[in-house]
């Protein structure tokens, strides 16, 4: 009987001396989602740029029209001379704004012209 009075409270102390773990594999995982999104944004965002390219039009503004405002501070769209788009876009850390790393994403598509 003294035995199991002894090790009452035993899986409230292991809880709290698991909670920092949990609450930081939650944090890496939701980082990993917020740089995934990055990277699938930054793909839609250089298609839609090579897209206004091959036309003429204006590919930075086609490039932040497929993208949140959150993620328009910092894009860089860079149009080279072989025909390709290339947008940068920051992942951004999800304590606070600090810059992590930088995602490229390049397209391309054929000029179009009249006829």
């Amino acid at each position: 009987m003294r035995r199991v009075l002894d090790e009452r409270g035993q899986a409230a102390v292991e809880l709290v001396a698991l909670l920092p773990v949990v609450v930081l594999l939650a944090a890496l995982l939701w980082q990993a989602a917020i740089a995934g999104q990055v990277v699938w944004l930054a793909g839609s965002a250089a298609r839609a740029a090579a897209r206004a390219h091959a036309v003429g039009s204006d590919t930075a503004r086609a490039a932040r029209g497929v993208l949140p405002e959150d993620l328009e501070d910092g894009m860089r769209v860079r149009a080279r001379s072989d025909g390709a788009v290339e947008v940068t876009l920051p992942v951004r850390s999800i304590f606070g704004s600090k810059r992590l790393v930088s995602v490229d994403a390049e397209a391309r598509f054929e000029p179009q012209g009249e006829g």
